[in-house]
């Protein structure tokens, strides 16, 4: 009988534990705006706008990344719905692994 209330207990707290876990890949909302890893947070070409000059960058090779309003840049796993927004201020929803986020959507910010 002992066994069985012991048993019970150790279930009820594993049952309780994984409850209150927080989930590890919770989805989260990154405001900031889309810049290129070639020039990071600063565009480099002379005369030209920071759409203009994030889409020719990524044509030479750069990647998409998100730029943080406190200068802190983030990979994007996603290439494509960036370019749409190349040089503009965005909220991405996604799940941040390492310094790269997992994009789920993009888009414009207020």
């Amino acid at each position: 009988m002992r066994k069985l209330a012991y048993w019970g207990l150790g279930l009820l707290l594993a049952t309780g534990l994984s409850l209150a876990a927080p989930a590890k890949d919770a989805a989260k909302t990154f405001v900031g705006s889309i810049g290129d890893s070639m020039c990071g947070a600063k565009h480099m070409m002379p005369g030209e706008s920071d759409k203009d000059c994030t889409l020719e960058c990524v044509k030479g090779g750069a990647k998409y990344i998100l730029i943080d309003p406190t200068g802190k840049i983030y990979q994007l796993s996603e290439q494509k719905q960036p370019e749409q927004f190349a040089g503009s201020k965005v909220k991405v929803t996604g799940t941040l692994k390492g310094d790269t986020i997992l994009v789920g959507s993009i888009e414009a910010a207020k």
